[in-house]
C-alpha cells in the first residue's frame, strides 16, 4: 500500500504517509503551557499508527491566540513542556511537528490588542482590528522567527507556518482582508511579503523541514482560487519542503463540502513539484490509496476521523493484511 511506504523529506523520514492534522484543542490556559490532555491526545494518534503528528496552532505572539485556551510558544517558559511532549510522542513511533500561528483579526482573546493588514473585522460577531503598522509587521515576524527557535529546542521535526484559514499570514494574502496602500498591500507580490518575510526569518534559524498550510481556496468571488495560490506557492517554494494544502476561512461564506473535496487542489499545486499534504473528509482507505496512487499529494491529513478512531491507521493494516503495523500491546484488539 502506498500509505504505508515511508517518505523522506530533507533529514526527516515519515514511516508513513498518514498525518494528524493540526486542531484546535482549547485545553490549555492563559499560560499557553502543554497540560496534561496534549499528553495524552498527541501520543495517543501516535500509538494509533500515524507518521506525523502535528501540533494545534500555537500561538506566537499573546494577542495572535484564537482563544485564550490555545498553546502558546511565545516565553521560553513554553520550552521545557513542549519538549516533554515531543519526547512521549517520539516514544510513541511518530515525527512530531508544531504549527506556529497568529490569528490576527480572529483572535477572540480578551484584553489583548485585536490586529490585522487592514481595519476590517472578521464579522460582525468579531472586534474591529487595528491596522498593524511596519513596526509592528516587523515585530510579529520577529516573533515567528522566536518561536521557531524555541521549536527547535523543544526537538520537533516539523514546523508549518499557518498561512490559512483566515489567520494573520492568509488575511494579509488576500484581498478581501488586505486593502492597504504600502508595500504590503494591493497587487500580490505585495501582499506575499508578509509571508516571504516570515520564511526567511525563520530559515535563518531553522535547516529542518518547513511546511506552510495555506488555503487554496476562498470561495468568495473576489477572493484568493487556485490560481492565485499558484502563484504563491511558487514565491515561496525555495523556501519550503512541502503545502499543507486546505481550504476556506477567510470570509464567512457557503462552503460545498464533500469527501475530497480539497484534493483537485492539492492535486495543482503537486503538478508545481512539490509535495503536497491533502486532506478534507477523507476517511476510508481507499480514498487514501486512490490519491497516492495518482499522485495528487504525497502525505494524507486526517482529521475528525483521529479524533473518532485514534487507531485508525491500524484499522487500516488489518484490513489490508499488514499485521506488522499493529503494535503488540494491541495485537488481541487486532485478531
Amino acid at each position: 500500500m502506498f500509505a504505508f511506504q515511508p517518505l523522506e523529506i530533507k533529514n526527516v523520514t515519515l514511516k508513513n504517509r498518514l498525518v494528524m492534522a493540526p486542531m484546535c484543542m482549547y485545553q490549555s490556559d492563559d499560560s499557553g503551557i502543554v497540560k496534561p490532555f496534549h499528553m495524552v491526545h498527541y501520543p495517543t494518534r501516535a500509538y494509533g499508527g500515524v507518521g506525523l503528528v502535528i501540533l494545534e496552532a500555537t500561538a506566537v505572539e499573546p494577542r495572535g491566540r484564537i482563544s485564550v485556551n490555545d498553546l502558546g510558544i511565545w516565553s521560553d517558559e513554553h520550552v521545557k513542556p513542549l519538549q516533554d511532549l515531543v519526547q512521549a510522542v517520539h516514544q510513541a513511533g511518530a515525527k512530531v511537528g508544531i504549527q506556529l500561528a497568529h490569528a490576527g483579526r480572529k483572535a477572540t482573546v480578551q484584553n489583548e490588542p485585536i490586529v490585522a493588514p487592514s481595519a476590517i473585522a472578521f464579522s460582525s460577531q468579531y472586534a474591529t482590528p487595528q491596522e498593524l503598522s511596519i513596526r509592528d509587521i516587523h515585530d510579529i515576524v520577529k516573533a515567528f522567527q522566536k518561536g521557531a527557535i524555541r521549536a527547535k529546542q523543544a526537538g520537533f521535526d516539523v514546523i508549518e507556518i499557518h498561512g490559512a484559514h483566515g489567520y494573520l499570514v492568509n488575511q494579509f494574502l488576500s484581498p478581501l482582508a488586505n486593502q492597504r496602500g504600502d508595500d504590503f498591500g494591493g497587487p500580490i507580490e505585495h501582499r506575499i511579503r508578509f509571508l516571504l518575510m516570515i520564511l526567511h526569518a525563520v530559515r535563518e534559524v531553522f535547516d529542518g523541514v518547513l511546511f506552510v498550510r495555506l488555503s487554496a481556496e476562498e470561495y468568495a468571488k473576489e477572493g484568493h482560487h487556485i490560481e492565485q495560490t499558484l502563484e504563491v506557492v511558487q514565491a515561496i517554494q525555495p523556501y519550503v519542503d512541502a503545502i499543507d494544502v486546505s481550504s476556506g476561512g477567510v470570509v464567512s461564506v457557503a462552503m460545498d463540502v464533500f469527501p475530497g473535496y480539497q484534493v483537485p487542489f492539492s492535486s495543482k499545486i503537486h503538478q508545481l513539484g512539490i509535495p503536497t499534504i491533502a486532506g478534507g473528509l477523507i476517511t476510508t482507505c481507499e480514498q487514501i490509496e486512490s490519491i497516492l496512487q495518482h499522485q495528487q499529494a504525497s502525505l494524507i491529513f486526517l482529521g475528525r476521523e483521529l479524533l473518532r478512531n485514534p487507531y485508525f491507521p491500524m484499522h487500516m493494516a488489518k484490513k489490508n493484511q499488514l499485521p506488522e503495523w499493529i503494535i503488540k500491546p494491541y495485537e488481541r484488539g487486532f485478531k
